[in-house]
């Protein structure tokens, strides 16, 4: 592969790219799991929301994964993978909205602090502009994201 980036500096993108891919894997099931199981007089708006999010993290799942493989390497696509790699907790269950809420909101703060460390790292250590503006645009939709989640506090 010769795209401009070296096979070194390719690989060291996609190992940070796989703990991204993690993170958003285990996102979309945390997701999942509250839009599954949320108790809250506004249900049928969370129930709905949680699907909107979580549906839209399951095309960032999809686009971290192709974006590795578009650099050459191996897509991590196994649980224990995401377990090992992911910087995000696996809370035990709640029903509670706003316990759901703050978790979320922790998880995309997580997300986007670690976007924005590989921004600059892709681009100037690493040369690889395309995936430094591919994942700035990741994080602006975890900033929205988050600022939504927000709204539903009170």
């Amino acid at each position: 592969m010769n795209i401009g980036i070296k096979k070194e500096n390719r690989k060291a993108v996609c190992d940070r790219l796989q703990v991204l891919l993690a993170d958003e894997f285990i996102l979309y099931t945390k997701l999942r799991n509250y839009h599954w199981n949320i108790k809250a007089n506004n249900f049928s708006e969370l129930h709905n929301f949680y699907e909107e999010q979580y549906e839209e993290i399951a095309g960032i799942v999809d686009e971290v994964a192709e974006r590795i493989r578009m650099l050459g390497h191996l897509s991590n696509g196994r649980l224990a993978d995401y377990l090992e790699l992911t910087q995000l907790n696996e809370e035990g269950y709640t029903t509670e909205a706003e316990v759901q809420i703050k978790i979320l909101i922790n998880n995309h703060e997580t997300i986007i602090r670690y976007l924005r460390e590989c921004i600059t790292d892709f681009d100037s250590k690493y040369g690889d502009i395309g995936t430094s503006d591919f994942i700035t645009a990741l994080m602006e939709k975890h900033e929205k994201m988050r600022w939504m989640l927000d709204s539903f506090l009170t």
